[in-house]
Order: structure tokens, then C-alpha cells, then sequence
């Protein structure tokens, strides 16, 4: 999966995994990583997520990082954040408050990037990988925040049935990818084939979503 595929895709407007409301399972479980105000906090792929505003309510630092201008762009526009923003390396860097934004590749971050980082929220970005990426992702991951717990939401599906993105990335996979170093606890899995008709339509039997807190071992 190639860079313009997500250029694509906002260019298009095909982002059905951009939520206008802040994520419930965010707002649910969050407290379970035991954060004080002011930590820093790394949001991977984070298109526009309102999530960001939603995290830098509770006190924290806000990193992402995003392939597309257009996401970024759009994030500090609709919500009526004035930005600075700058070039850093590879990176235009746009930041408002205590939310910064990496505009580009996320495998091209280093840690002299995002500095110290006390926890990682995952809700889109290793879904939205294919299989033959995954394990980069996890190795770039534990390269930047090697100790960060991590709460990660993930879905579940015969993807033999469905082309991603969203992607099946089943709890073996995840137990794979993050088993050596992190304790994986599910905190939740939700039937979510209900209450999606579309996911339906394309034949799926079964559509899980699970919701994951990573704490070092």
C-alpha cells in the first residue's frame, strides 16, 4: 500500500473511518493508563480525528502524525485552530496549543522528532495497515516509544470476504506483533456487524471490534 492510496483517498473524501464525535471507547477506557496531566501523548495516522482535541482536554501533549496535507489541514480549519507551522526535515510541522501534527511519512519519524512519549493511542493506524506492513509498524513503534503503554483498538473479520482498509487484525496477530514486550489485555470486544448494513451487505458473518490496553512488561 503506497502513499498515494491515502492522498487518493482524502482527495476523494472516501475516509468512512474519520469519526465526527470523540471515539466512546476512548472516553471509556482511557483512565486505565493511569496518565497525569501533561503527558505526552503520540497518535499515529491521525487523519482529523477530533480525538487529539478530546486527549489535549484531559492535559496532555498531543503528537500526531498524518500522510495527507489535507487531513492536517482540515483538522486545525473545521476546528477553528489557528497553527503555526513549520518545516523539520521531512516534516511540516503544524502546531496549535498543546496539539502538534507531523505532516508526513510516519516511518520516517525518529525519536529526536516526538521526544519522550508516556503513551500511545492506536484507534486507526494498524487497521488501516495491510498484513505485509504490520510488523514495520510494530518495529517503527517500539523504536519510538519502546516503553509507552498503548491502547489500541482493533477489528476482527474473515478478510478473505472483505478488502481493507479497515484491515483484520486478529488477537493472535497482536500477540505477535506486541507479546514479547507488552502485557495485552482486551478490555472489550463489541459486536459491531449489527450495526453496520454496509459491512453486512458485503458478506460478512461476523464483525468484531476489540479494544486493547499494552502495559511493559
Amino acid at each position: 500500500m503506497k502513499a498515494e492510496f491515502w492522498h487518493d483517498r482524502w482527495e476523494n473524501n472516501l475516509t468512512g473511518f474519520h469519526l465526527d464525535d470523540v471515539n466512546p471507547y476512548l472516553k471509556q477506557f482511557w483512565h486505565q493508563l493511569n496518565l497525569k496531566p501533561g503527558a505526552r501523548i503520540f497518535v499515529p495516522l491521525c487523519g482529523k480525528s477530533i480525538d487529539l482535541l478530546w486527549l489535549a482536554e484531559q492535559g496532555h501533549t498531543v503528537i500526531g502524525v498524518e500522510l495527507s496535507p489535507l487531513a492536517v489541514e482540515a483538522f486545525f480549519a473545521e476546528n477553528s485552530l489557528e497553527a503555526e507551522h513549520r518545516q523539520q526535515g521531512d516534516f511540516e510541522v503544524w502546531q496549535s496549543g498543546s496539539i502538534t501534527i507531523y505532516c508526513g511519512d510516519f516511518f520516517s519519524l525518529t525519536q529526536d522528532n516526538l521526544g519522550d512519549i508516556d503513551a500511545v493511542y492506536d484507534r486507526a493506524s494498524l487497521v488501516a495497515l495491510p498484513a505485509g506492513m504490520r510488523q514495520d509498524y510494530a518495529q517503527k513503534l517500539a523504536a519510538l516509544c519502546p516503553a509507552a503503554p498503548r491502547l489500541l483498538v482493533a477489528l476482527e473479520y474473515e478478510q478473505s470476504k472483505m478488502d481493507g482498509p479497515p484491515f483484520s487484525v486478529p488477537e493472535a496477530e497482536i500477540t505477535a506483533l506486541y507479546g514479547n514486550d507488552f502485557e495485552i489485555n482486551p478490555l472489550l470486544r463489541q459486536d459491531m456487524l449489527g450495526a453496520n448494513e454496509k459491512f453486512r451487505t458485503r458478506g460478512l458473518d461476523y464483525l468484531e471490534e476489540t479494544i486493547y490496553l499494552l502495559t511493559k512488561k
